[in-house]
């Protein structure tokens, strides 16, 4: 959108496809969308599924945008709305904006890192965990590049442009 010397794009829309590549069917999708345009609206950081909606600025779980009855018939499936809740954090809120500073829960995600270097212990978020979540930021990235389909082998533990 911006003409302005960056290379990485301010709008994207990437679709992930989880499950047996030989039968989708019983897989899921996953479906990130990111606009850094100005601030119209304010920042927001917004998670959907198929049960609802995360929104990290207001810190609540809602049915919004959930699978409701009329739609699932239609699908031959069941209804799946989560209750509505406020999501407790010892931290505070989650900072969404693109100057984040020192946000408590960037802080208490060093601190939980640090005590793991320290005691030797899981982290909350394992090195496989972050593993995975690189592979889709390079499969993002490639699939921008080059603009085709990639998916990962994972015998090869490789990423595969199309």
């Amino acid at each position: 959108m911006w003409k302005d010397g960056r290379v990485n794009a301010d709008t994207l829309t990437a679709v992930f496809d989880y499950g047996p590549k030989n039968d989708l069917s019983k897989g899921f999708q996953v479906l990130y969308s990111s606009r850094m345009h100005n601030e119209a609206g304010g920042t927001k950081e917004l998670y959907f599924s198929n049960g609802g909606m995360i929104n990290l600025d207001t810190n609540k779980v809602s049915s919004e945008g959930g699978l409701k009855s009329n739609f699932a018939k239609e699908m031959g499936m069941e209804a799946n709305l989560l209750p509505d809740f406020i999501l407790q954090t010892e931290e505070g809120k989650v900072e969404t904006s693109a100057n984040t500073g020192g946000d408590p829960m960037t802080s208490a995600h060093v601190r939980n890192w640090l005590e793991c270097v320290r005691s030797r212990k899981e982290p909350n978020a394992s090195v496989r965990a972050g593993y995975c979540h690189s592979i889709a930021t390079m499969m993002t990235t490639a699939a921008l590049q080059s603009g085709k389909r990639v998916t990962f082998d994972d015998t090869l533990q490789d990423i595969v442009v199309s």
